[in-house]
C-alpha cells in the first residue's frame, strides 16, 4: 500500500449552526470516513477550507482527528507566505499528524525558483514527510515536473504530490523521473483512473465524502489487474464526478451538502462561499441513492 493509503479524503471541516468550529463533528466525520472507504485523511485543505481556519482552529482540529483516529492524517500548513508557512509547519510537530500537505503559493505566483526555495524552506523545518500539492487552477502557477523530479531527488523528506494539474501525461513523466519512494496522487477524483494506469498510487479525494467504498473498489480492483472492475466501478462514480464541483456550487459546497443528506456533521461554508439552499442537499441524496444502484449505471462500458 501507498505510504498514506490508496483513497485518502481530502476532509471538509464541520461548522456548527453559528459558524464555529465543531471538533466533535471533525471526530465523528473522520471515523465515518474510515469506516467507508478511506485510508487516510487530509485534513484543511481545499476541501476542509484552511485559508478560512485561525491558525488556533486548525491546531485543534488537528489534534482532534489525530488522537482519534489510527489512519494517516496529513495536515495542511502552506500557504502563499513562506515565514508562516514555515512557523505553522513547525507548530505540528507534536500533535500527532503523519505529514504536512504544503500547496504551491498562490496569488503571488512565483518563479520556479521561488517555489523551490519555498519548498525547501518549508520541508526544513520539519522532520515530517512533506506532499506538495500542485493545483494551478487555484494558485496561478505550476509546480512543473522538472522542478518536482529535483526536488524528490534532494530534498529526503519531500516524498509525494497531490497533482491536481489535470496533465495525465506530466504526471508520467514525474512517476518516471522520481525515485521509486516518491509518490504521485491524483488530485481529481475523475483522473484517478487514468493516473494509476501512469503510475499513481491514489487519490486524495473529495467525493470519498460519499463514495469512499466504491473509490476503494476502483483502486483495489486496478492493483488486482481487473481493470473491467475498475472501469465499472469509474462509470458508477461518473455523476459524483460532476456533482462535486461546478461553477454555481464549487467545491467543497456540495461536499458538505452530501454530508449533510448523510446526516453526518458538516454545517454551511464559511464565507466567501455563500450558504448552500437545500435543494442542493436534496441533489445530493439523488446523486448518493444512484450510486448505490449499480445496475442502472453499468450498462455502457464495452
Amino acid at each position: 500500500m501507498a505510504r498514506f493509503g490508496s483513497v485518502v479524503t481530502a476532509m471538509v471541516t464541520p461548522f456548527d449552526d453559528h459558524g464555529g468550529l465543531d471538533v466533535d463533528g471533525a471526530v465523528v466525520l473522520a471515523r465515518h470516513l474510515i469506516a467507508t472507504g478511506s485510508d487516510g485523511l487530509v485534513l484543511a485543505g481545499t476541501t476542509g477550507e484552511g485559508p478560512v481556519l485561525t491558525d488556533g482552529e486548525a491546531l485543534d482540529l488537528f489534534r482532534a482527528v489525530a488522537e482519534a483516529v489510527t489512519v494517516p492524517v496529513i495536515a495542511a500548513t502552506g500557504s502563499n507566505d513562506t515565514a508562516h508557512s514555515v512557523t505553522f509547519t513547525r507548530s505540528v510537530a507534536d500533535i500527532g499528524v503523519d505529514a504536512v500537505l504544503i500547496v504551491t503559493p498562490y496569488y503571488n505566483r512565483p518563479s520556479s525558483a521561488g517555489l523551490s526555495a519555498h519548498f525547501r524552506a518549508v520541508a526544513a523545518a520539519t522532520d515530517l514527510p512533506v506532499l506538495l500539492y500542485d493545483i494551478p487552477i487555484r494558485t496561478g502557477r505550476r509546480i512543473g515536473s522538472d522542478l518536482l523530479t529535483t526536488l524528490a531527488s534532494e530534498v529526503p523528506n519531500i516524498v509525494g504530490v497531490k497533482d491536481a494539474t489535470g496533465d495525465v501525461a506530466g504526471a508520467a513523466r514525474v512517476v518516471a523521473q522520481t525515485p521509486e519512494q516518491f509518490e504521485v496522487y491524483s488530485g481529481d477524483d475523475s483522473l484517478t483512473l487514468p493516473f494509476l494506469a501512469v503510475g499513481g498510487v491514489g487519490i486524495v479525494s473529495v467525493a470519498s465524502h460519499w463514495a469512499g467504498e466504491a473509490m476503494a473498489e476502483m483502486v483495489s480492483s486496478f492493483n488486482a489487474g481487473d481493470l473491467r472492475g475498475a472501469q465499472l466501478a469509474n462509470h458508477r462514480l461518473a455523476e459524483s464526478y460532476d456533482f462535486e464541483s461546478s461553477d454555481l456550487f464549487p467545491n467543497p459546497v456540495p461536499t458538505k451538502a452530501a454530508c449533510r443528506a448523510l446526516g453526518l456533521p458538516a454545517g454551511q461554508c464559511r464565507l466567501p462561499h455563500p450558504e448552500a439552499p437545500e435543494s442542493l442537499v436534496a441533489d445530493a441524496r439523488g446523486v448518493i441513492e444512484r450510486l448505490h444502484q449499480p445496475s442502472l449505471n453499468r450498462q455502457s462500458v464495452a
